[in-house]
């Protein structure tokens, strides 16, 4: 096959760019010769963490629209107009053979100008109810690849297909020994990790600082406390890490491989990608759906997990007062910690990024 050009458009959140830093990589592996580009924001994750992955990126100017009157809104046509100039300047000058939009406000208007130039679209839904953009999108699209049977009912049933979401097959790679030295962590306690996404989660955090001496103190364990740029600064005043020696808490994990390779638990919202890493590690977890999201998606995607015996739900709104009590319950269990591992790795679908690369490139194929 001649190089075949592939266009990433993903932006905003780990949710949208890590399935499309997959996809990429699983390109790559399939076709050596694949040039690959990614659009995304300076303001957002993409920016560091796909030139980190190895890959190029391209900035378009967009951002969500606020509901209620901002300034913000008052840039918003602005911002319109411009990323439709951008999009259409770097697919001329790119000349992809297929765009895949795996969401976020920045595949938005590199799809729509994709579409209308009749390059072939490619979509990748990560959860049970699809994000606003990709359900725009799917008019123009030729595939949909999705993680959930649900999302078809707001998609053409006809193009869609379930491969599950696109994990990045390095969240395996780490040793635990090493992992644990790199962490400063002992064999001889269990390891707590905490996650609220990439930018964080207020309930989480708050929780946590309620918790943490008991967590720490009490029930004796060594925590990773991912908490998010934005709470870092005022969490690393609050919390006094010298007496708390067996606590790292971060702004942003860097390392999430070996982070998962030291967990025996992980607390996390229950994100479509933070699900499929969680399936794919076969890490025990308590999932935290957030309530701030369309469609309720993250309840329903506690909820398969929770039902195949994989994980533990707790309310976002009573979790600062139940998680302790849970969190005890479990981590110290070893036998039920055996059987949570092994239902989350019956969930996996680690060929999910392979599938969907493979198709990418035979669409690519009749475009050369």
């Amino acid at each position: 096959m001649d190089n075949p050009r592939i266009l990433l458009a993903a932006g905003g959140t780990g949710g949208h760019v890590y399935p499309a830093i997959a996809i990429a990589d699983a390109l790559r592996e399939e076709n050596p010769d694949s040039e690959i580009l990614f659009v995304g924001t300076k303001n957002h994750m993409e920016w560091k963490a796909v030139p980190k992955a190895g890959y190029n990126i391209l900035n378009v100017w967009i951002s969500g629209f606020h509901r209620r009157f901002t300034f913000k809104n008052a840039l918003f046509p602005v911002k319109l107009i411009t990323s439709l100039f951008q999009s259409l300047k770097i697919l001329s000058d790119f000349k992809p053979n297929v765009v895949v939009s795996c969401g976020g406000y920045v595949a938005g208007p590199v799809g729509w100008v994709a579409g209308k130039k009749g390059i072939p679209v490619v979509i990748q839904e990560q959860n049970s109810f699809p994000g606003v953009t990709n359900r725009l999108l799917a008019k123009f699209a030729v595939k949909i690849f999705t993680a959930f049977k649900e999302a078809d009912q707001y998609l053409p049933k006809e193009k869609t297909q379930v491969t599950g979401n696109p994990t990045r097959s390095s969240l395996k790679d780490a040793d635990r020994e090493q992992a644990l030295e790199s962490f400063g962590f002992s064999e001889d306690k269990q390891v707590l990790l905490v996650m609220g996404g990439s930018g964080g989660a207020k309930t989480i955090n708050e929780a946590m600082k309620a918790n943490i001496e008991n967590l720490h103190d009490e029930a004796g364990l060594q925590i990773i406390w991912q908490c998010g740029p934005r709470y870092y600064d005022e969490l690393s005043t609050e919390i006094d890490e010298q007496k708390l020696e067996n606590l790292r808490l971060l702004a942003y994990l860097d390392n999430m491989a070996e982070a998962y390779a030291v967990a025996d638990l992980v607390i996390s919202r229950a994100g479509a990608s933070s699900c499929s890493e969680l399936m794919l590690t076969g890490k025990p977890s308590i999932l935290v759906p957030s309530p701030n999201v369309a469609g309720d998606h993250q309840t329903q995607n506690a909820k398969a997990m929770v039902n195949a015996g994989a994980s533990k739900m707790l309310e976002d709104s009573t979790m600062k007062e139940t998680m302790s009590e849970l969190v005890e319950q479990l981590i110290h269990d070893q036998e039920n910690l055996k059987r949570m591992n092994q239902a989350a790795l019956n969930l996996a679908k680690p060929d999910a990024a392979k599938l969907i690369a493979k198709e990418i490139l035979e669409i690519a194929k009749s475009k050369l």
